[in-house]
């Protein structure tokens, strides 16, 4: 069983960074199993947009963004493969959101869908005030 704990939110103004982190636990058997893992938030009741993801099992993958973060925030593993973390610059209030960390333990032909993926954390609270 993977389990995955985010933290690094906060309130922030706008134009500020924040760095969130996900570690990836369960044993060395579940976390090789996890292959996508990506960045998602809550942005309506029924809405969880996928912010990006980052396939964990190839270096230098493809990392996929949704348009609305381009350019702002960069996701990357760090050497171990173990933390997943979500560097977010120029922050805008729009990104005020729960912010969850998610993995699969398979191929992802849409790595920014929700159903995509089975593992997920808590979420953690970024707010951005005006």
């Amino acid at each position: 069983q993977v389990e995955l704990l985010e933290s690094g939110g906060g309130s922030v103004q706008a134009g500020d960074s924040l760095r969130l982190s996900c570690v990836v636990s369960g044993g060395s058997g579940a976390i090789d199993r996890t292959k996508w893992m990506a960045w998602f938030r809550q942005v309506s009741e029924d809405e969880r947009e996928g912010v990006a993801a980052i396939y964990r099992a190839v270096d230098d993958s493809v990392t996929p963004y949704a348009d609305s973060v381009k350019g702002r925030f960069t996701i990357s593993l760090d050497n171990t493969k173990t933390t997943l973390y979500l560097q977010m610059n120029n922050l805008k209030p729009e990104d005020s959101a729960m912010y969850y960390c998610a993995a699969n333990g398979g191929g992802a032909a849409y790595p920014l869908r929700r159903d995509e993926y089975n593992y997920w954390g808590q979420g953690t609270q970024v707010t951005v005030s005006s």
